[in-house]
């Protein structure tokens, strides 16, 4: 089996304990968490967590099982092959002298980030996009000294329908309901019907 990488949807229940219920369960498993993020919705009774992992079908399959199992989670969704969109955010302070001040603007601009801060001496620069992107803009701002970064990690959303009648799903995900729903395997759902958050 093919090891790929995933990113997961779980709305879950908003109620103080939860992302340590959930953290805990993918330590005691020995699950690898690449990013985990957590928000509000449009509810204040749910949450939103995005999870990208990394793994075989097999992997993803018991983190679905075992996320399905927790009282507090509501709904999770899978999106490998659906069409959906995914941000990062990245904050990142580079050594920026008044000799190449300009070049460091320069990358920053070429990847659509902008300058957030100024000090003497360095730059910070906001930048969103996807996990790649971010990472390409790290590797070429290297050679200009890297200070401090700070990231939010990855969220995702699937994209809207733009022909009526006509989702830009690629196939139907197999999502999982909570505990209280006897079908293991979950009914097969469009990612959208969980809320944006």
């Amino acid at each position: 089996m093919s090891v790929t990488r995933h990113v997961i949807a779980a709305l879950v229940q908003n109620e103080p304990g939860v992302l340590a219920h959930v953290a805990g369960m993918f330590a005691a498993r020995g699950f690898n968490i690449d990013s985990l993020v957590v928000g509000r919705t449009e509810s204040n009774k749910l949450s939103r967590m995005t999870i990208v992992l990394t793994g075989d079908d097999a992997v993803l399959e018991q983190v679905r099982k075992q996320l399905a199992k927790i009282v507090e989670v509501v709904k999770v969704v899978d999106y490998s092959g659906t069409d959906y969109v995914e941000r990062d955010l990245l904050l990142v302070r580079l050594n920026a002298g008044a000799d190449k001040r300009n070049d460091v603007i320069q990358l920053a601009q070429m990847f659509r980030g902008k300058v957030v801060d100024v000090g003497h001496g360095e730059l910070m620069i906001e930048l969103s996009g996807t996990e790649d992107k971010l990472e390409s803009f790290i590797e070429l701002a290297q050679p200009h000294g890297i200070v401090e970064v700070a990231r939010t990690g990855v969220i995702a959303m699937p994209r809207s329908e733009k022909t009526p009648g006509k989702t830009p799903v690629a196939r139907r995900v197999r999502a999982t309901a909570g505990p209280d729903e006897t079908d293991d395997a979950g009914p097969a759902i469009d990612p959208g019907d969980l809320p944006p958050g």
